[in-house]
């Protein structure tokens, strides 16, 4: 849209200052480094993939991709190889300012951003306005006799005016052209830069020495019009992107801090895990911490999308970036800075917005083809008419360069998806890939994980039946010593439910979808399933096990049995309404879980889920995924424990519950932050649309330039009809894309007839 100053090499060397990149560099757990940057001066597709061929290029970058709307890349490198600061210079020798991305700049960016467009709309406005003043009375002149020193006064008049609107207003375009022919590559700009630079040599030529027709009217109002156009799209852009940037801001700048010495105020980037903070009513939260002190309810809409605040007590965890809204909080920090769930989000959400799905990238193969045969007509239509009608050739192929500028087809794609995935955000549901969307919209067939998915996965101890001959505090004191450092809501239970302290024990050994085994004074021990823990003794599962019908976890030793444990847990609130709701959208619905076939057999029953199985390992899950799959269904997994990430990384596309496991969260490809499974239904729905919105803006646009290009070629259209059209249709498609940007929730209320006791306590 505007050009920019680029940094010098010297300048960019302060980013690889270690104490400065532990603000924007995540180390990922392959040794690689990942930050996501702002990139100045892109405006079109083809800057997009000049920006990534040219720094894939560079040795030792692992990944970039970039995002058109947003003005963002993520950036992948090899820290042994290369330095952050010499991928900077590389993106600043192709031409464009790469910095790492910061919240509290970038507002400051998106406004300078916005001044130089508008400062370059004015000059252009106040060119064209004075421009076709003198060109209507030109026309005029040429039926009035108008004599030749009146007629080559007012045509120097309009060169004087044009000359800034070329030389300042254009100067994008011309740079931008630059650019890709630096590179190889023919961008959108280079139609446009040939139109306006020839449309004012000719021009020129004609004032100096004489000729038929100048043309400053017409390149000056298309230079304004496509300014004007961009910069609404510009504005669209920025609305699109909000969502993003809001999660960024949600953080205060300042904390009070509880000391030895009273309460200070202190900027949140000084708070350390450990620290005391007080939370007033009113006040955000400023990091992830743990309540000490005081009742009170949270706000956490912006987060999960839920409306109603939720109580909070001592024991409770709360989110950075949620408001206290009733009473004051004395907080315990656990989590700052990266390893807070709002970093987290970001991350994310930034990574989903850096990869493009396949439309996009067939949206960008279109566009750079497209462009070279624009070219090409150009250059026969000129040669065609240079035959026929010579006075004619020049500003029908002019008018052919610019009603045929592709803006709108780079647009129709990424505007959409970021529209979308920024409305998901809002209503709780984080986009973390980018071909989620697009698969999403395809799945026909979708399967739960039961306990944490189906259920809220908050378990707790309802009856303990003990075999041998240990007490039920020692049984609960070995199975907690076992379950230590799991994560799964079992362990979870057990762990509450123990009033004595762990046992120490050592050489813990999990097995995803059966229990952990461990060594306690020399002897093995196992908890788990039944048949997990019986197998340790080769003994059979005993017969109150079988009788209970439900997951009855077992402890016990290379003896045999010493007790088990039986559990309650509850479906989660207005799950019955999700199930009958996706079921009327068309979805195929199934359960796969590691708990016993009773305990899924009676969710599954309340749900009126028909399709269920039960006591399966992740290898199972992977392989019924894997049979799904062969039959052609596109399957969407839900699920939130360790045990499910294998699956999720194999289903086309996959769900993580919010308030499940880190490693989940990180091999899905949505996040349901709210745990609300109605949420669904809005990601299912929206998906569909945008999947539409995005074929109608690809078909639009170039309808729109298959449907012209005839009129211009045969002389029909002027070069500022042409210019005109070519604005319409770019603003076309990014209203329609817009469309996307405010959250639609999918309505649920009608399926209640259909749907289960949504509150209902069950056995697991």
């Amino acid at each position: 849209m505007a050009s920019v100053s680029l940094p010098h090499a010297d300048q960019l060397a302060v980013y690889d200052h270690p104490s400065l990149q532990k603000r924007f560099i995540e180390t990922r757990s392959d040794g690689g480094c990942e930050a996501s940057l702002v990139l100045e001066g892109l405006h079109c597709g083809g800057c997009v993939r000049r920006c990534e061929q040219g720094l894939k290029r560079q040795p030792g970058v692992l990944e970039f991709d970039v995002n058109l709307t947003t003005r963002r890349a993520r950036v992948v490198w090899d820290p042994q190889r290369v330095r952050l600061s010499e991928l900077l210079t590389r993106l600043t020798d192709i031409g464009y300012a790469a910095w790492p991305y910061d919240p509290r700049q970038q507002e400051q960016r998106l406004r300078r951003e916005r001044n130089r467009a508008l400062t370059r709309i004015a000059v252009a406005g106040f060119g064209m306005m004075q421009v076709m003043m003198i060109a209507v009375a030109l026309y005029a002149g040429v039926y009035q006799d108008m004599d030749t020193a009146t007629r080559d006064f007012l045509r120097w008049m309009s060169l004087i005016i044009a000359t800034p609107v070329v030389f300042y207003s254009a100067v994008p375009f011309f740079l931008n052209a630059w650019k890709g022919l630096r590179q190889g590559q023919l961008v959108m700009d280079l139609p446009v830069a040939i139109a306006v630079g020839a449309g004012y040599l000719v021009s020129c030529w004609v004032t100096v020495y004489g000729g038929h027709e100048v043309y400053f009217d017409s390149i000056v109002m298309f230079t304004f019009l496509l300014l004007l156009g961009r910069f609404l799209e510009m504005n669209a852009r920025h609305r699109a992107a909000a969502s993003s940037e809001d999660l960024s801001r949600l953080l205060p700048a300042m904390a009070t801090r509880i000391t030895a010495d009273g309460q200070e105020i202190i900027p949140v980037t000084e708070l350390q895990r450990g620290d005391q903070v007080l939370v007033r009513p009113g006040e955000t939260v400023p990091a992830d911490g743990r309540v000490e002190e005081g009742h009170s309810s949270i706000d956490e809409a912006l987060l999960t999308g839920e409306s109603l605040p939720h109580t909070r007590c001592p024991g409770d965890t709360v989110i950075g970036g949620t408001v206290n809204v009733e009473s004051p909080l004395l907080l315990r920090i656990e989590q700052i800075g990266e390893a807070t769930v709002l970093a987290t989000m970001n991350r994310l959400l930034a990574r989903a917005q850096m990869e493009k799905p396949r439309l996009a990238r067939l949206a960008d193969r279109v566009a750079g083809y497209f462009v070279g045969t624009v070219l090409l007509i150009a250059l026969a239509v000129f040669l065609y008419w240079s035959q026929h009608a010579p006075q004619d050739a020049f500003w029908i192929t002019l008018a052919v360069l610019v009603v045929t500028c592709p803006c709108a087809l780079s647009l129709a794609t990424p505007t959409a998806l970021t529209a979308a995935t920024g409305a998901l955000t809002r209503l709780g549901l984080l986009v973390t890939r980018g071909h989620a969307l697009e698969t999403l919209a395809r799945v026909d067939h979708i399967v739960f994980d039961k306990t944490g998915t189906l259920t809220l996965g908050k378990l707790h101890l309802a009856e303990v039946t003990l075999l041998r001959d240990r007490s039920e505090h020692q049984c609960l004191a070995i199975a907690a010593g076992l379950e230590t450092r799991s994560e799964h809501p079992i362990a979870k239970a057990l762990l509450a439910a123990t009033t004595e302290p762990p046992w120490s024990t050592s050489t813990i050994h999990a097995t995803p979808g059966a229990g952990v085994e461990g060594l306690i004074d020399g002897t093995c021990y196992r908890v788990g399933s039944p048949a997990y823990v019986c197998a340790l003794s080769d003994t059979p599962i005993p017969a109150a096990a079988e009788q209970a019908g439900a997951s009855t976890v077992a402890l016990g030793d290379e003896q045999g049995v010493l007790a088990l444990f039986t559990l309650t847990d509850e479906l989660r609130p207005q799950v019955g309404l999700a199930i009958a709701g996706l079921r009327r959208m068309g979805m195929s619905l199934e359960i796969l879980s590691g708990d016993t076939p009773a305990a899924v057999a009676r969710v599954a029953q309340q749900l009126g889920i028909a399709d269920y199985q039960g006591g399966l390992s992740p290898a199972d899950k992977l392989t019924r995924l894997a049979e799904l799959q062969g039959q052609g269904k596109v399957v969407a997994m839900i699920g939130d424990g360790v045990n499910d990430s294998p699956v999720l990384a194999r289903a086309q596309v996959s769900i993580a519950m919010g308030d499940g496991t880190d490693i989940a969260r990180s091999s899905a490809d949505m996040v349901l932050m709210s745990g609300a499974l109605q949420r669904l239904l809005d990601g299912v729905s929206t998906a569909r649309r945008t999947l539409r919105i995005i074929r109608q803006n690809i078909v639009c646009s170039l309808s729109y330039n298959i449907s012209v290009l005839p009129l211009a070629v045969m002389g029909y259209l002027t070069p500022w009809m042409a210019a005109i059209g070519m604005s319409l249709s770019s603003l076309v498609v990014v209203l329609n894309a817009l469309r996307l940007s405010k959250p639609t929730p999918a309505s649920v209320e009608q399926t209640a007839a259909d749907s289960a006791p949504t509150n209902s306590v069950v056995e697991v």
